[in-house]
């Protein structure tokens, strides 16, 4: 009989205005910013491609994807590499930009409960907020974000 999973590894991914929570098995890697080349005619959420273990993979700002202001990268700005969930984000993998450092946490029921007071609408990139401890992180929508680079880089 297959043992239940009662905790999970996640991470909190500093944004402008408050944290994803993802769990840490979607994560490659968390590397310093580098300036990203541009793609021509993507939205201001598309930032453009970084190179990754010998290929250019897509850069996006999750705040932009909300359409939220879109914040300068600083000292303290990392790319936080993202395992693709499908097949839709060619070469596997997309980095989004993260304000800071992400916090290794455990998630389990005990500190994770669903927080009814917020709803986001079905083409929004976020699933849910998450009230835990003292903060109420948002669990992103992965392959909402996925869909949106592939339709860009399409259009490109």
């Amino acid at each position: 009989m297959a043992e239940r999973v009662t905790e999970i590894y996640s991470l909190l991914v500093p944004l402008v205005d408050g944290r994803l929570i993802i769990p840490r098995s979607c994560v490659a890697e968390v590397v310093g910013f580098q300036t990203p080349s541009e793609m021509t005619g993507a939205p201001p959420w598309y930032i453009g491609t970084v190179p990754w273990n010998g290929k250019a993979i897509p850069l996006v700002s999750f705040e932009g994807a909300c359409g939220q202001m879109i914040p300068p990268a600083s000292g303290r700005t990392r790319i936080v590499i993202f395992h693709a969930l499908g097949t839709r984000v060619e070469g596997g993998n997309f980095g989004i930009v993260s304000q800071g450092f992400p916090q290794l946490v455990r998630a389990n029921p005990d500190v994770v409960k669903a927080d009814p007071n917020h709803s986001f609408s079905e083409r929004s990139p976020i699933i849910c907020r998450v009230r835990m401890l003292n903060e109420s992180p948002v669990i992103p929508d992965l392959e909402r974000v996925e869909q949106l680079i592939s339709e860009e880089t399409r259009a490109a």
